[in-house]
């Protein structure tokens, strides 16, 4: 598939997918959404340990482009909408720890993908927003992710005001990880992103299934799910490696792709 609204680089153990629209503010029109979808699913069947999801220009993402909402009937609507969710679905569903790496701001569907990468590190210069609260059409889909990551009342003082929290807020709140000056913030989402993906690369990409699966779920129907998974997984070869190079204290050898 060729590109022309993202680049993609495949560099050493992590993929970076940029979004490269910037006369738009990255917004996430149908063909922009098309192409990162086809990114990460090719970035989740190669050998990369990680993915960075990275943006250029004036914004990180603007959210959906209304230029592909204005006047179009519900069956339209509902599309668009379902070819948004499966993108945050398969940033969630690839094996490899996903990482947003934000400069700027990030609003409506454009703060879903923050709320939806598995990691976030932002820049100081970043901010946050869902403005349909002061709008005509309400951040819905976008506060699955958002009310996912934040409490109630936070989520709902993002969605109710449409206001825009700044990064730092972001990180108290739970939205982000770390707030980094912006020259700083490749080699901190690089340095939290190596943290994120080192070990078995299987353990890794169970115990990441294994999170979105539980999270939801009742606390009895949670702990009985994951105990299945984790006695499970200790009959894999890796799981029997750490263990054995714990107790023998020495560096275990993972099997690799």
């Amino acid at each position: 598939m060729q590109y022309e609204l993202i680049e993609v680089q495949y560099d050493d153990d992590f993929v970076t997918i940029t979004m490269n629209n910037p006369k738009r503010r990255n917004a996430l029109s149908l063909k922009h959404m098309g192409e990162l979808i086809d990114a990460f699913r090719k970035a989740g069947d190669s050998s990369a340990r990680g993915v960075i999801l990275a943006a250029n220009g004036p914004a990180f993402s603007a959210g959906h482009d209304f230029a592909d909402a204005v006047g179009q009937d519900l069956v339209a609507m509902r599309k668009l909408l379902r070819v948004c969710t499966t993108l945050m679905n398969t940033i969630q569903e690839i094996p490899q720890p996903v990482l947003a790496c934000v400069h700027a701001i990030a609003t409506a569907a454009g703060c879903q993908l923050v709320a939806t990468c598995d990691l976030a590190v932002a820049s100081t210069a970043a901010g946050f927003a869902t403005p349909g609260g002061k709008g005509g059409w309400f951040c819905t889909t976008p506060m699955v992710a958002l009310s996912r990551n934040i409490g109630r009342k936070r989520a709902l003082e993002m969605l109710l005001t449409g206001d825009t929290i700044d990064a730092q807020t972001a990180a108290d709140w739970g939205l982000v990880n770390r707030v980094v000056p912006p020259d700083q913030l490749v080699t901190e989402a690089h340095r939290l992103l190596t943290a994120a993906t080192r070990g078995s690369l299987l353990a890794k990409e169970l115990g990441k299934q294994a999170y979105y699966a539980q999270i939801d779920l009742p606390q009895e129907q949670a702990y009985n799910y994951a105990i299945e998974v984790m006695a499970s997984t200790s009959q894999l070869p890796d799981a029997q490696e750490g263990m054995s190079s714990f107790l023998e204290k020495r560096k275990p050898r993972f099997n690799q792709p």
